[in-house]
């Protein structure tokens, strides 16, 4: 049989597997703070004796799209929005430090600060504890402040500062975990000219149109190595054929 099924198995293989990360940017369309998953092809060439005939396809997610999403304005005191290219400094569930950019927070019974997606948030000596408040505030360096119950409203307690560091010079990528990791281990320098916006929210940044788009072409694609196995099953009966003993 011609090894051509081999070939046009692999390039399937890698066509479902770009399908996937397409169908989770879309699933994660309206999750605060996504970043789209790109996902890029590269040509396996077989070295050795004989003519490079056959190029296997592979592909990997080696990147996301680093552009901010659009701003929703809540008005709610623990929402907050990184402006510019700074990230949210959060504890991984490995107990390293990991980035986000989401940015809806709320305090777990605990007293922990936590995002979402219940990653504790990370301040100036670890993963950031409020202690109970009559009423809290974020200023725009990411100063946490709390008035305690029946304290005076005109003199706030600073309790801590939200980690927000810069990923600018340092190798970085996205885990399954949807976090930015410091690729090797490590952690980013803090950025402090960092700023955020108190009341806002940062939407996904993927763009709904591109990814149906590319979810079309993808099947288009799918279909073209689908019906490269079918020619391999029609070259290889009529090669059978032409070895058939005559009646």
């Amino acid at each position: 049989m011609d090894r051509l099924v081999y070939t046009a198995l692999s390039g399937l293989r890698s066509q479902m597997a770009a399908q996937s990360t397409i169908a989770n940017n879309i699933a994660n369309a309206s999750t605060i703070g996504f970043r789209a998953e790109r996902t890029s092809f590269d040509r396996l060439v077989l070295q050795g004796q004989g003519f490079e005939s056959r190029q296997f396809s592979a592909e990997e997610v080696d990147d996301f799209d680093r552009t901010a999403g659009a701003l929703t304005q809540t008005a709610r005191p623990l929402d907050i929005a990184v402006t510019g290219d700074a990230w949210i400094a959060v504890q991984a569930t490995d107990g390293s430090e990991a980035y986000t950019r989401r940015g809806d927070l709320s305090v777990a019974p605990s007293g922990v600060l936590e995002t979402g997606d219940g990653f504790p948030v990370m301040g100036s000596g670890g993963p950031i504890t409020v202690p109970p408040y009559q009423s809290i505030a974020i200023a725009n360096d990411g100063t946490i402040s709390i008035v305690p119950p029946g304290g005076d409203p005109n003199q706030p307690q600073v309790i801590d500062t939200i980690k927000l560091a810069s990923p600018e010079g340092t190798q970085t990528a996205k885990g399954l975990d949807n976090l930015l990791h410091v690729k090797g281990g490590g952690v980013l320098p803090a950025d402090m000219d960092a700023r955020v916006e108190t009341g806002a929210l940062e939407q996904s940044n993927v763009n709904m149109t591109q990814a149906l788009v590319d979810m079309i072409e993808n099947q288009r694609s799918y279909e073209v190595q689908a019906n490269l196995l079918k020619e391999a099953k029609t070259m290889d009966e009529s090669a059978a054929s032409l070895m058939r003993m005559p009646s």
